[in-house]
């Protein structure tokens, strides 16, 4: 007896029904391309051989950073009132963290505008500093 298997047009065997495709993002539970990534790491020649973990892990990074960016920017839009981000709150977002404002020194943002500084000179005095300041400037009473 000899078993007859039989192939369909699917390309698969008899009887069984087309599997759905599952994206490597859906698989990995991330946003970011992770297919595109790999596409991209290929067609860069960075290396011979790319691992199949690679595209994964810099599409887990770049959906973090992605993230931790868009939520600074997020509160600097609710600081000043706004329900829109626009590039100045990224701005602000990433000059008022210390790791991104690291990481993006030498970046500028299109329409970001400038850092704020004020000068500790042009700041209103304290209530509580008039006194010595007074007698530093010698004024007298």
């Amino acid at each position: 007896m000899e078993a007859s298997t039989t192939i369909n047009a699917a390309g698969g065997r008899k009887g069984s029904a087309r599997r759905k495709r599952v994206s490597k993002s859906v698989k990995s539970g991330l946003q970011f391309p992770v297919g595109r990534i790999g596409r991209f790491l290929k067609k860069g020649r960075y290396a011979q051989r790319i691992g199949s973990g690679a595209p994964v892990y810099i599409a887990a990074f770049l959906e973090y950073l992605a993230a931790e960016v868009l939520e600074l920017a997020g509160d600097a839009a609710k600081d000043n009132k706004k329900s829109r981000i626009i590039p100045r709150h990224l701005m602000l977002a990433v000059n008022n963290d210390e790791e991104l404002n690291k990481l993006l020194k030498g970046v500028i943002i299109a329409e970001g505008g400038r850092p704020p500084f004020v000068v500790d000179v042009l700041l209103p005095r304290k209530a509580g500093n008039s006194k010595s300041s007074a007698k530093s400037m010698n004024i007298a009473h």
